[in-house]
């Protein structure tokens, strides 16, 4: 049951090609299926001359208009338009990407006849909205808290973004958590019952973005995550490209023919190439097929197994040495560890089984968890801890997290000085004590970095202020304290003070590095309820036009079957449909009351010819039986 005084609450997987939805529910976690029956929904969000569209019926489009189909928006987040990764990612994409002023990646798309311009903050929130629309639809509730996991290496820019993005679609996001951490709870509760002492478990977690590995300890139901390690660029979708860029080299062979800037040919090779991904997990070939690829030329390749291996091992082998720096950051031996669980679509791929399991000297691999829906299970296990939901199992969990990335400051000489060393504990409050490196100094720049370089501006800088009005002193006279506080979902606090007077000076990590601005996200989510509407009213009006549509068949197939209508009626009512017929190919776009005033129209002229036909028929019809005496 919900706490008294609760909403429910939902736990989210923002994936970056699938998305997951869980709650608590009947003393238990439920998946929650969306409208086509899966239990997993495509990240993507599609762009029409006539509507807005999320999840399988946007992905649905993607032959149809690729340049308006936006996806992975998840590896936009909290970065900047500048960034290496995001410059070589856009090479692959069909939709555009270009800098807004603060050079933070801006997509440009077509909608509705019109150029408009989306951060990957409001598509990300716009796969949320989905994924709220889904819950409430199965809770028959409303759903304003949630709890959405990241991949354990987004850096404190990237958590934000994220539960930016939360907030523009209308939920509080309760907590942002890891997702090896919330595959870690869900393999937990799953083993709390029958687990005795410490158990060492390994989550292996890859995705088809981003690649976490995550050493957590579990003993009666405490769950404590001891290490972290991953990249967040790393996952199903660079596989994909390594098949794809391979398919265009042969393409140029066999053919003479560059697609490289072909968007909608790119598109449909990267959609086979996926599915080709998927079945050679299964087989040890697989034929791709596609008619018309580009110029009329039907391409068709074959793929192994072992071609697949050999395209992407260097990206294979980097996830078994991201494990091996885990255990090392962990202190604990291969020996040690009891259980390796994968989680992640991308960790039934063979190959990446097959190393890991090199790497433990034969160890079985744990299966025991759906790798697709594990994170969301977790976050809902999670969601329903802070709701006050759940059974007794739930409230005696007890998580404890760790920063992904150090964190610190600059001293004199671009030197890094660790104030939160990575793998800390959270929620924790760090101090450190510094003084000034000249005389008469009255200010210091506190500049607040993330990284493990040793030189600081080679980290990453995530805001920065001033202290100012300190006394002045000799150099080295004065002592500044610089705290650090981090919260449960990673986020922190920084602040300075001089200890001889007093005076303080602060910052929440909240703009800086391109992050949403309060009056930012105030407007998206005036922009996110614009869409909503239209998205209903689209909605509205396609029911309208399939109520109308509906009428007019059924009406026209009973008056050809009926032979009690006379010539004329008949005559008038196929008129009539004919009419509508031609009224609906130049009206397609047509509003719900258009549709609404069509059908009163047609009902007027049939429903009486109708009436009469079944009413003649049922008085000549007789009765179906009679009694006998």
């Amino acid at each position: 049951m919900v706490g008294q005084g609760q909403e429910r609450a939902i736990g989210i997987d923002l994936g970056t090609t699938y998305s997951c939805v869980a709650a608590w529910q009947h003393d238990r976690v439920e998946i929650i299926p969306n409208d086509q029956g899966n239990r997993t929904t495509p990240s993507y969000v599609a762009f029409t001359d006539s509507a807005r569209l999320i999840g399988d019926a946007a992905k649905n489009q993607a032959k149809l208009s690729p340049t308006n189909i936006v996806f992975d928006s998840k590896r936009l987040v909290g970065r900047k338009f500048s960034d290496p990764t995001v410059q070589n990612d856009m090479i692959l994409w069909p939709f555009k990407v270009i800098p807004d002023p603060t050079n933070k990646p801006v997509i440009v798309v077509t909608y509705k006849g019109e150029e408009k311009q989306f951060s990957a903050e409001e598509i990300s929130s716009m796969v949320l909205t989905k994924m709220k629309d889904i819950a409430e639809a199965y809770l028959g509730s409303t759903v304003k808290n949630a709890v959405v996991t990241v991949p354990a290496y987004f850096n404190d820019s990237q958590r934000q973004a994220t539960k930016d993005a939360g907030t523009i679609a209308g939920l509080n996001v309760m907590r942002i958590i890891n997702e090896p951490t919330a595959a870690a709870i869900a393999y937990g509760l799953d083993k709390t019952a029958i687990t005795f002492g410490e158990k060492n478990v390994l989550i292996f977690d890859l995705g088809g973005g981003t690649f976490d590995v995550s050493l957590v300890t579990i003993e009666w139901g405490a769950i404590e995550v001891k290490a972290i390690t991953g990249d967040t660029h790393l996952g199903g979708q660079d596989f994909d490209n390594r098949m794809v860029n391979h398919l265009i080299e042969e393409l140029k062979r066999k053919h003479d023919k560059d697609i490289s800037r072909n968007s909608r040919a790119i598109r449909r090779l990267k959609t086979a190439c996926e599915r080709a991904k998927r079945t050679l997990s299964s087989t040890s070939q697989t034929t791709i097929e596609i008619e018309s690829l580009i110029d009329g030329i039907d391409f068709s390749s074959t793929i192994s197994r072992a071609k697949f291996d050999e395209l992407n091992m260097d990206l294979f082998r980097k996830c078994v040495e991201q494990v091996e720096m885990c255990l090392q950051d962990g202190k604990v031996e291969k020996s040690s560890v009891h259980e390796i669980v994968l989680v992640g679509g991308s960790s039934r791929i063979p190959k990446v089984q097959q190393l890991l399991q090199e790497l433990f000297n034969g160890k079985e691999l744990c299966k025991s968890i759906n790798p697709d829906e594990a994170v969301a299970y977790g976050a809902a296990v999670q969601s329903a801890m802070l709701s006050g939901e759940g059974s007794g199992r739930v409230r005696e969990l007890v998580l404890l997290d760790v920063t992904p990335l150090s964190l610190g400051t600059d001293v004199y000489g671009d030197v890094m000085s660790v104030i939160v060393p990575r793998n800390t504990t959270i929620p924790t409050r760090r101090e450190k004590g510094f003084t000034t490196v000249s005389d008469d100094q009255t200010s210091v720049d506190v500049k607040v970095y993330e990284g493990e370089r040793s030189k600081a501006s080679a980290n990453n800088l995530l805001g920065q202020f001033l202290l100012q009005d300190i006394p002045a002193a000799p150099k080295g006279v004065a002592k500044i304290n610089v705290c650090f506080h981090i919260d449960d979902n990673g986020i922190m606090n920084v602040s300075a003070e001089d200890e001889g007077t007093g005076v303080k000076n602060k910052i929440t990590i909240t703009n800086d590095k391109g992050r949403l601005s309060k009056e930012e996200i105030e407007k998206m989510i005036r922009d996110a309820n614009k869409y909503k509407r239209e998205d209903e009213e689209h909605k509205m009006n396609v029911e309208a036009k399939h109520a109308l549509e509906d009428y007019a068949y059924n009406t026209r197939n009973a008056i050809r079957c009926a032979a009690n209508i006379g010539a004329g009626d008949k005559m008038k009512m196929e008129d009539a449909l004919e009419s509508l017929a031609q009224w609906l190919e130049l009206n397609e776009l047509a509003g719900a009351d258009d549709f609404k005033d069509k059908m009163k129209e047609l009902e007027r002229i049939c429903n009486p010819i109708t009436a009469k036909m079944y009413s003649a028929s049922a008085s000549g019809a007789g009765p179906s039986i009679e009694e006998v005496d």
